[in-house]
């Protein structure tokens, strides 16, 4: 079971990418036609949150059609900081899946635009907000560096870069 419910670690940064623009296309259809969207996007979240790609069906779309084939992004990141980010997707397709069932769709949909702002700098730039977020979070010890040792290195090397 332990096994069946493990994050991937490290992470496909094609793959991640490729889930990132499908959450992209699920927002922008769920402004387009209505909240019936948010069922496949909260799914999707809560699965990879749980497991990665196991149980998801955009997940397993990304690791073994997509990525494979764009080869241009494919680099090893680190899991845990992808976790974090699933599990922000998820907070926010499940508050605005409670927002729709409470106060209706005109308010729930401005809940995706930061959903769809996040998601898109990770489809189409590479940059991860959750990702920088656990980085910070490793950085203030708000979570111990042990959670993620090869995340020290990373923010080693951008503190690195940034100073030359």
């Amino acid at each position: 079971m332990k096994r069946i419910l493990a994050f991937p670690n490290p992470v496909d940064d094609a793959a991640a990418r490729t889930v990132a623009t499908g959450v992209v296309l699920m927002c922008a259809l769920a402004w387009l036609t209505g909240p019936w969207w948010l069922v496949p996007l909260t799914y999707g979240f809560l699965a990879r949150l749980a497991s990665g790609p196991t149980f998801s069906p955009l997940g397993q779309f990304a690791t073994r059609l997509a990525a494979p084939r764009l080869a241009r992004w494919r680099k090893p990141v680190p899991g845990p900081p992808k976790r974090f980010a699933q599990g922000i997707g998820a907070a926010f397709s499940v508050a605005t899946s409670l927002v729709w069932w409470s106060a209706g769709w005109s308010i729930a949909r401005w809940i995706l635009v930061p959903l769809m702002a996040a998601a898109s700098l990770e489809a189409f730039a590479g940059l991860c907000l959750g990702c920088t977020i656990f980085g910070w979070l490793i950085r203030w010890r708000l979570v111990p560096a042990s959670v993620c040792a090869e995340c020290g290195d990373l923010t080693a090397h951008f503190a690195r870069t940034r100073a030359t």
